[in-house]
């Protein structure tokens, strides 16, 4: 295999289905200060590209040489429970473990929350495949991270770092069970969905590729019918689409919202309880979605709690969780797409098309991004916004969109309206067009749905910022938590 393939392995960015236009955001490189030198000695700042070494020698792991990587189990717990650290590091030497929490932090973005004691690395056995399944549940535990019941909930980001240098990451999420205004639903299923480990020419697997025995990467008719949690993010350790959920996460905690959080498999487990919160935020790309996921989202909105999809392309595939090969639950994760026996996993080809629960629904990928045009501007949305019917809010229309399919039914409401309808160009070169959706539905729950992958990256992400889609965004939020 040549050294050029073997770098764009390594990079962790070769063998994504859909490429994410923003990256993955502002990620610290979390090292001491915020600022660092690189090697021609600029100034690099905290949410320096992952791809590159710091001043300080920090190189990335990569998944042909496994220097350092490593998964948790659960990926989301309570304080007061315990979250196992599965790591293989080699050569054999020391690593320790940084914990960060992100957030806005007056503008670092995460803060520290502890370090491990220095850890004793070894070298794991080579991941296990059957199938295209690849797993490492057959990893030793090497560290247990105990909740202090003083933590806060939130989204966390172990940072893991080799004695002669080399990080890799983990992310993982502290949850809780009181009330708050607004749960946070971090869409760990989707992020799983994509994740290719290893990225090595030979073994890993996603649900949209897969190798072939010359190390060419295979579509998606060759691709996994199931993934295992149970194995590290390839390439950084950090999942595809992850900045856009830290991209809300910023901004939403910068203006004091009261947040909970969780991830998505808490919501089909069932371990949430939705009606104790006026609504559920799903900050980024959820594509992937169980029947007890929808249920519970369905549930919830005819109790009376708001629901804000601030992606696109979401609740498109149905899956199925089911318990690894020892014994613990929902670390297997099934979609078979348009392959084998029964029917196909798309929700609208199971008559449940995802307009039913959103108010729009997919329509397709956007390969340039371009401007999202303001529809129905005196809408209490666009309130102080300063937007007028058929501005254009330039690259907000980016990644995927969703728009209005009127052939399919819509949900029960009370009222509907579209607040953006924009023209974009196809890969093909065919003009279709995106669109913004909020309605209310009969128990008074709001249903917003942003129809657009940039919509996020808008709140907070350097370089992408826009106050129009801030102000919109805080004029919901706000009618949602009944704030003044």
């Amino acid at each position: 295999m040549g050294a050029e393939q073997i770098r764009r392995w390594e990079s962790g960015a070769l063998a994504h289905a859909v490429s994410d236009p923003f990256g993955q955001g502002p990620l610290p490189w979390l090292r001491g200060s915020e600022n660092y030198f690189d090697d021609t000695g600029q100034v690099v700042p905290w949410y320096a590209d992952l791809g590159r070494s710091t001043g300080g020698g920090t190189r990335t792991a990569d998944d042909v040489h496994r220097q350092i990587k490593g998964f948790v189990s659960p990926g989301a717990a309570a304080p007061g429970e315990a979250i196992d650290f599965h790591i293989t590091v080699d050569p054999p030497q020391q690593f320790s473990v940084d914990v960060y929490r992100i957030g806005h932090y007056g503008g670092d973005g995460a803060a520290k929350i502890t370090t491990s004691p220095r850890l004793s690395g070894i070298v794991q056995p080579p991941p296990l495949a059957a199938d295209r399944t690849v797993s490492c549940h057959h990893w030793w535990m090497s560290w247990r991270l105990q909740i202090p019941s003083y933590w806060s909930v939130g989204a966390y980001v172990a940072v893991l770092t080799t004695a002669d240098g080399y990080r890799s990451h983990i992310p993982f999420t502290v949850r809780h069970d009181h009330p708050a205004d607004l749960l946070l639903l971090l869409p760990d299923i989707t992020w799983q969905a994509y994740n290719l480990y290893p990225e090595d020419g030979r073994t890993g697997a996603s649900l949209y590729h897969a190798w072939d025995e010359r190390g060419r990467l295979l579509g998606e008719e060759d691709a996994a019918v199931t993934i295992s949690f149970d194995r590290p993010y390839a390439g950084a350790g950090l999942p595809l689409h992850v900045g856009h959920a830290y991209d809300f996460i910023r901004w939403a905690e910068r203006y004091g919202y009261d947040l909970a959080y969780a991830d998505a498999r808490d919501l089909h487990a069932g371990r949430i309880d939705p009606s104790r919160y006026r609504g559920l935020v799903f900050p980024g790309h959820d594509e992937y979605w169980s029947l007890p996921m929808r249920r519970a989202a369905e549930r919830a909105r005819d109790s009376g709690t708001s629901l804000v999809f601030l992606s696109a392309n979401t609740m498109y595939w149905q899956v199925g969780l089911a318990p690894s090969a020892s014994g613990i639950p929902d670390r297997l994760l099934t979609c078979r797409k348009r392959r084998g026996p029964g029917k196909s996993a798309l929700w609208r080809e199971v008559d449940r098309p995802e307009q039913q629960l959103l108010g729009i629904q997919y329509a397709g990928r956007v390969p340039e991004a371009g401007p999202l045009v303001v529809r129905n501007a005196e809408h209490w949305l666009w309130d102080a916004t300063g937007a007028a019917d058929g501005d254009e809010i330039p690259g907000l229309v980016a990644g995927e969109a969703d728009r209005y399919f009127p052939r399919t039914s819509l949900p029960e409401h009370d009222n509907r309206i579209l607040l953006a309808h924009s023209p974009y160009q196809d890969s093909e070169g065919a003009t279709r067009h995106q669109e913004t959706s909020l309605y209310q539905a009969p128990s008074g729950a709001l249903v917003f749905a942003s129809g657009t992958f940039a919509w996020s990256p808008a709140l907070d992400r350097p370089g992408h910022t826009d106050g129009r889609i801030q102000r919109a965004t805080a004029n919901l939020l706000d009618r949602i938590c009944k704030r003044d």
